[in-house]
């Protein structure tokens, strides 16, 4: 061995070398000794790397365990907490206190998981370069002659329009989606052009339709230069598509099938499907007649717990409005779900079926003995839990409300352990489309360049001991007073009241183009669109536009405004909920 190997082993030999003087007698002993001997250092990484992997283990179990347990609140403006103080105010007995004058949001009111938040600016962006490449190519093309008559077919015609729009509707939220083929309008020179578009206010996917007419003349090169343009939906040519020639046909009785809205309601198609469908049927309970808050918080609670249960919702289409909504504070009971809701958006958006076909069906397919028996779950109490149906092969879960009020709330199935389990399908309820058109209507005619001002009255001005100012502070001067220093003179301004004096702020006109609700009475009159597909939904009967249905529009048409001037937060000292709760 050389030296400095002896050195090197030298070095090295108190890290191995048996201190026991045997060891020097017993070299085989020794070396044995040696091999089973860990260096500090490795034993070092072995301990690090063991705490390491405890930890890891210890996260990956904390995680496991919030996962399981964690549950996010509904998706309704603020957090599940603030829900349960705003939506569902319970007295002890478990009953909604009045309702709030503002109106209640709904899915339509925070964004859609299913929209694609890229897709509307891809839309305006590929509008935008079809208009582009369209006037590009006629306009390099020279191949146009200035004295021809208009040919609302051209390429030009639809270029034009679309950079029109492009820069009139640039800072007025709206986007374009898609446009059809321009139509020949009544005089030589005129094109009706309609098109798709949506409202970047609204945080749901929901399309409208426009269409206006425009005159155009010659430009510079072959370009089209657009003179005059229609207001609002004034291309009547290109209203609807016109129909096919031939023979007519004899009239068949039928359900009426609005091309613009597909409500009509889903049947279930044979014994053997029913018979293999599994389904949540709840009996009406206390909740009919209540408020619309009551009634959507109830009803959004049958669905989830259907969703829970992988079963289809049994649905009654029949509503009650309540006192609180109506004019005369008269329960008004009839009301067709679709009056005041998307049923479209909703039967696409959780299985359902409608009650009255679904008990027709299963009286007709039901045998009363034998293997052919439709197996039946009733369940009489909402103490009996979700989760302790989850397991029933039950073709039909039958949730009877036959107890007292609160007892019979739809509501309470949803409460207690169950709250953490069964989430409300919000985003399955939206707005009535007859009435948002309603609501597309009158923001066009403004063209969607308006200012809005909410102002509540009604029986808070007249509770002097909940809202001591509120009166006051919205009298005609106040309110002339506070709005001139907020919105700029001879704006558009909408006003959202359930002041009943239609004359109440005319002292407003002096300084704005002052808008109410009932300006746009024709809209929903017996000659209107409304008024013909809400009769034909009603068996050809007349349907009254109720006090909660011009909530819904005076709220949304405000909504869309540029500035907005609301009662609590401008025009009053007084807090929303009353005195001492701003803080709240």
């Amino acid at each position: 061995m050389s030296s400095s190997d002896q050195e090197d082993h030298d070095e090295d030999a108190p890290l191995v070398r048996d201190p026991s003087p045997s060891s020097s007698r017993h070299p085989s002993r020794a070396s044995a000794s040696a091999v089973g001997e860990v260096p500090v250092s490795q034993s070092l990484i072995k301990a690090a790397s063991n705490v390491c992997f405890s930890f890891f283990v210890l996260a990956v179990l904390a995680v496991t365990v919030v996962a399981v347990t964690y549950q996010p609140p509904d998706p309704w403006l603020q957090s599940s907490a603030a829900i349960t103080t705003s939506l569902a105010r319970v007295l002890p007995n478990s009953s909604f206190l009045q309702p709030d004058d503002s109106l209640l949001p709904t899915g339509e009111d925070f964004p859609s998981p299913s929209a694609a938040p890229g897709a509307a600016a891809a839309a305006q962006r590929d509008a935008a370069d079809q208009a582009l490449t369209s006037a590009g190519g006629n306009a390099t093309a020279g191949t146009c002659d200035p004295d021809a008559p208009l040919n609302c077919t051209d390429p030009r015609v639809l270029a034009a329009v679309k950079a029109f729009n492009a820069k009139a509707f640039f800072r007025r939220s709206i986007v374009f989606l898609s446009y059809e083929a321009p139509v020949r309008g009544p005089k030589p020179g005129q094109c009706d052009v309609a098109w798709r578009f949506r409202n970047r206010r609204e945080k749901s996917w929901r399309r409208y339709r426009d269409y206006r007419r425009f005159e155009l003349t010659p430009g510079d090169g072959c370009a089209l230069d657009i003179t005059k343009v229609g207001k609002f939906r004034s291309g009547k040519n290109a209203a609807r598509p016109p129909r096919p020639k031939g023979p007519k046909k004899p009239r068949v009785a039928a359900p009426p099938v609005d091309a613009e809205i597909n409500d009509t309601i889903p049947l279930v198609g044979s014994e053997a499907e029913f018979r293999r469908g599994k389904y949540l049927y709840y009996m009406r309970g206390g909740d009919h007649c209540k408020s619309m808050n009551q009634f959507i918080w109830s009803f959004l609670c049958g669905l989830g717990e259907a969703k829970f249960l992988n079963r289809t919702f049994v649905m009654d289409l029949n509503m009650c409005l309540s006192g609180a909504h109506t004019e005369d504070g008269k329960d008004v009971d009839g009301k067709d779900f679709r009056y005041y809701f998307d049923f479209e958006h909703l039967k696409e958006s959780v299985s359902l079926v409608e009650e009255g076909n679904f008990l027709k069906d299963w009286r007709r397919w039901d045998k009363k003995k034998g293997p052919g028996r439709i197996s039946v779950r009733k369940v009489p109490t909402y103490k009996v839990t979700p989760m302790q149906l989850k397991r029933d092969k039950s073709n039909i879960i039958w949730r009877q409300f036959d107890g007292h009020e609160p007892e019979n709330y739809w509501y309470r199935v949803c409460e207690g352990r169950a709250a953490k389990v069964i989430q409300r399908p919000w985003y399955a309820i939206w707005k009535s489309k007859r009435l948002m058109n309603i609501v597309t209507e009158i923001a066009g005619r403004m063209d969607w360049d308006y200012d809005g001002l909410h102002v509540v009255r009604g029986w808070k001005a007249m509770n002097k001991k909940m809202y001591p100012n509120l009166d006051a502070d919205t009298s005609p001067d106040a309110i002339v007073d506070k709005v001139t220093k907020l919105i700029k003179p001879w704006r558009n301004l909408y006003i959202a009241t359930n002041e009943p004096f239609y004359n109440y702020f005319d002292k407003l006109r002096s300084h704005y183009h002052v808008h109410l609700l009932d300006d746009y009475k024709e809209l929903w009159s017996n000659t209107s669109e409304w008024y013909n597909k809400t009769t034909a939904i009603n068996n050809g009967k007349d349907v009254p536009f109720d006090a909660y249905m011009k909530v819904i529009v005076d709220t949304e048409v405000f909504y869309r405004s540029k500035a907005k001037v609301e009662t609590f937060n401008n025009l009053t000292r007084d807090c929303k909920d009353g005195i001492n709760t701003c803080n709240l």
